[in-house]
């Protein structure tokens, strides 16, 4: 069964499309036409960013998300949505674009 958080983004995510989401991790991958363009860790949406687009998320202080591996910790290319994102389905729609977009591009 799907957490509550994540029938939740399904309606947030709306206006921006279809989105389906897979367990991985202890927490869930966010697919858009079969590309992972997030992932929710702990109720929390990261959503996927390249050299194009990190800097819309560095410059609102987001943070990236982190994982451990043996003694250190290693960053994904995702990084925390905007809060706002989770109440504006037009804000959701912009974000999750750009995310869209850097998983095209890191596909190449």
């Amino acid at each position: 069964m799907m957490s509550e958080f994540i029938e939740y983004l399904k309606e947030a995510f709306a206006e921006f499309g279809e989105i389906r989401a897979r367990k991985m991790f202890g927490g869930y991958g966010l697919y858009h036409d079969d590309v992972m363009i997030g992932l929710v860790a702990e109720d929390t949406l990261y959503l996927k960013v390249d050299s194009e687009t990190v800097s819309c998320f560095e410059e609102r202080g987001l943070s990236q998300f982190m994982y451990p591996k043996g003694q250190k910790m290693v960053g994904m290319s995702y990084y925390q949505a905007p809060e706002e994102v989770l109440e504006d389905p037009s804000e959701m729609c912009h974000w999750a674009t750009m995310a869209y977009g850097a998983a095209l591009r890191s596909r190449q």
